[in-house]
Parts: structure tokens; sequence; C-alpha cells
């Protein structure tokens, strides 16, 4: 669903709902000297004078979706395609440009981490045009290149960059799942500990939530090295940076893929090792009334009050029943470990 944007007024550049639309911007000369950008140089056209721009908004602002719609020069469907609630990563060529859906890993406090979060980018040789809707720790990596000079004098370029940096995002992540995993495997040999259901139940949902979008991520860098490639919209050393961000997201999901089957294998392991458990419990069980079953006999049969039951008028009757009572239990025992059974 797409909010109906509001109309965009220079007197107001704050959002109607309190959302700041313009994160940060910037206009490069045609010697790649980057000059920070305002929302009001947005609005007022002053970046037509930049032989290049990268505009980095909040795709939840009014403000933003109204400039968007009305007077950045995308058609509709190129703005439409940009606001969408949900995307899965992709990559198409529309017209004079590229439209491109990624995703990063949610880094903000006190979100999940397999909540991956969406980064849209309109690029074309003159513009890019990115939003989101929660901080992306990527751009703010890109952004910082620029700032000290050493980002890519191309759109394409930082494109590249873009993508690479939210790839190197994930590694440590992704990374820190395997040794999670790891530590499940070492849990489960240890005695001592026990492993959850429903713990290794949760950790396997979070893999398979960032495989969700891990997996689409590849085909859709792969894509856009082919199209732009095409297009002669990336130079040599950006498709290199491509390729470099496909191979590493390509080994990122076949990682996941492993985690996933280990996963799936410890779990495997946590049941079979509990149907163990319960069998051990229910053999021993089992043994105690073999042992106590002759014994049970014995005593419901000499506890009948009627006349006629032997040794009632001897004194050693008693232990004489005793003792052969202990004879059959040890001849039962021994006999069940002849057995192997115990």
């Amino acid at each position: 669903m797409i909010i109906e944007p509001a109309p965009v007024t220079s007197a107001d550049t704050n959002d109607v709902l309190g959302i700041e639309p313009f994160l940060f911007g910037f206009g490069f000369a045609a010697d790649g000297a980057a000059t920070p950008l305002k929302w009001e140089d947005v609005l007022s056209g002053d970046i037509a004078k930049y032989a290049r721009v990268w505009l980095h908004l909040n795709r939840l602002s009014r403000q933003a979706q109204g400039w968007l719609y009305r007077k950045s020069g995308l058609d509709k469907l190129a703005a439409q395609s940009l606001l969408q609630e949900d995307t899965r990563p992709r990559s198409s060529r529309h017209g004079n440009g590229f439209l491109i859906n990624l995703r990063g890993v949610n880094l903000n406090a006190g979100e999940a981490l397999e909540d991956m979060l969406a980064l849209r980018m309109w690029a074309s040789e003159g513009m890019l045009i990115t939003l989101r809707s929660k901080p992306i720790q990527a751009t703010r990596d890109v952004e910082a290149m620029v700032k000290t000079g050493e980002a890519p004098h191309s759109t394409g370029g930082l494109v590249a960059a873009l993508a690479n940096a939210l790839t190197n995002r994930m590694e440590p992540e992704i990374a820190a799942f395997d040794e999670q995993a790891d530590g499940f495997e070492d849990d489960i040999l240890d005695p001592d500990v026990r492993v959850g259901r429903a713990e290794l139940a949760e950790f396997r949902r979070k893999v398979l939530a960032l495989r969700r979008y891990i997996v689409p991520q590849r085909e859709a860098l792969s894509q856009l090295v082919r199209e732009g490639s095409a297009a002669a919209f990336f130079s040599e050393t950006d498709v290199l940076y491509l390729r470099e961000s496909v191979d590493r997201v390509t080994r990122l999901a076949e990682d996941l893929d492993a985690i996933r089957e280990r996963s799936v294998v410890l779990q495997e392991q946590i049941m079979e090792e509990r149907s163990d458990l319960m069998n051990q419990r229910l053999f021993v069980l089992s043994i105690l009334s073999a042992v106590f079953l002759p014994i049970s006999f014995v005593t419901g049969l000499f506890g009948v009050n009627v006349g006629g039951i032997p040794g009632t008028a001897s004194p050693m009757a008693f232990g004489v029943l005793i003792v052969s009572l202990v004879v059959a239990t040890g001849i039962m025992l021994a006999v069940f470990r002849w057995r192997r059974w115990i």
C-alpha cells in the first residue's frame, strides 16, 4: 500500500507526520567533487547544476513521496515501484535507468536482525535516488566514503559501492549464526547441557528469514551486472566490484543453506536422544517389573486368607519364603546379565 503523496511546498520542509523527508544528499561536479545538499536545494531545483546527484530519502515521508511523484522526473510506474510496501530483491532496466531493490541486515537497536531492511534505488547516468524506511548502516558507510573523497566518480560506481557495503554488513552477522550452530553442536555433545527444541527452532527460523532475501539478492545482483554491462552503465571496475558482491552473496547463501541443514540435523539428533532416553527409562521399568513379578505372585499367593496354606504352623516358614524370593530374584538378575539385558 502506497500513502497518497502530499503536495510539495518549499514553506514546509518537514513531513506532515513529523517525518524528515531528506536524510542526506550530494551533488557531484564533473571532476567528482561532492557538495552536500539540503532539502531546499532539491525542492528549488538547484540540483540541476550538478553533473550527477545522490539523494537519500525517507520512504515513509509524504513530502518525499510527493516530490518523487511530481518533481523527480520519474514516471508513475517507477515512482510506484520505489514506494511499494514490501519488495523482494530485484533489478530491472526501466527507460534510461535501473530500478533496484536490495536488502540489508537490520542492525538497529532493539530490532530483529533477520528482519532485513529494503533499500530501493533509482539509478541513471545523472541521478541516484535511494529510499529506506528504517536506518540502514550500509548507506552511512558509503556516505562516509563520499565525505572523505573515496567514493566512485559515477552513479554506477555508487550503486556498486552500496551493494558491496550491504554485503560487508551481512558477512559478520551470518558468521555469528555459523558460530551459534557450532555452539549448539558442542552443547549436544555435552551431557551436562540441555539444548531446548524451542531454542533451536527459533534459531532455524531466523536462518530461514535471512535466506528468504539473500538468495533472491544474488539473482538481483547478477541481473544488474548483465543488464548494466549491456547498457554500458558500469565501468570495468564497477563490474568487478559487483561480481565480487555476487560471489560473496552466493557464498553467504550457501553458508545459510549449510547452517539450515545443520540445524535440521541437530533437531533430529535431539529427537533421537530424547527417544533413546525414553526407551532407556521404559527398559528399566520393564526390568523392574520382570524382577518383581514373581515376588508379587508369591506374596500374593501366600497372602490369600484360606486354609491349607503351607508353612502357616512353622516358625521357619517366613524366613524360608524370604530366602527363596531373594534366590529367585538373584537367578533372574543373573539370567538378565547373561543375556546382556542389563
